[in-house]
């Protein structure tokens, strides 16, 4: 099925892409490959969403922020390629969990963006993947994630 499709049937809509919190753009091809810069969580007003996983901010809330950034990410896919169609598959994952040193499922706050390009793409949106701790992020945001995906020839 198309990636298009399959995004309407979920009803699901992508968010404008943020402007970039430094000097860098939002991504960048390189033959087959795009690479897309980190993103954080944005609300539907387009403000970033803070605070440290495991203290202000649940589990369950930086699971569904991990998600709010994926619609982020496939929204920078759109613009680069002109339709999620000419995904090929999603190569690699890195998550960033702005997280409480005690805090440690940070593959489980992750889980809310691979969820959501494996329900959008199929077999392939399973994708390599990191997800990790820092003590910081920019900006305090709760998450940050960058993408790799193969695009069709």
């Amino acid at each position: 099925m198309s990636a298009e499709k399959r995004l309407a049937e979920l009803e699901l809509v992508l968010p404008s892409l943020g402007k970039p919190m430094g000097n860098y753009v939002p991504f960048r091809r390189v033959g087959p490959l795009l690479f897309l810069s980190g993103q954080g969580p944005r609300d539907e007003a387009g403000k970033l969403m803070v605070g440290k996983v495991g203290k202000e901010v649940s589990q369950e809330e930086a699971y569904i922020r991990a998600r709010r950034v994926g619609l982020g990410l496939l929204s920078a896919v759109k613009l680069a390629l002109g339709s999620l169609d000419k995904v090929d598959c999603v190569v690699k994952l890195l998550g960033m969990v702005n997280a409480d040193p005690l805090f440690g499922d940070h593959p489980k706050v992750i889980n809310g963006c691979s969820d959501l390009f494996v329900e959008v793409f199929g077999e392939a949106g399973k994708h390599a993947r990191s997800a990790v701790g820092m003590g910081s992020l920019p900006g305090n945001i709760s998450v940050e994630i960058e993408a790799i995906f193969a695009v069709k020839e």
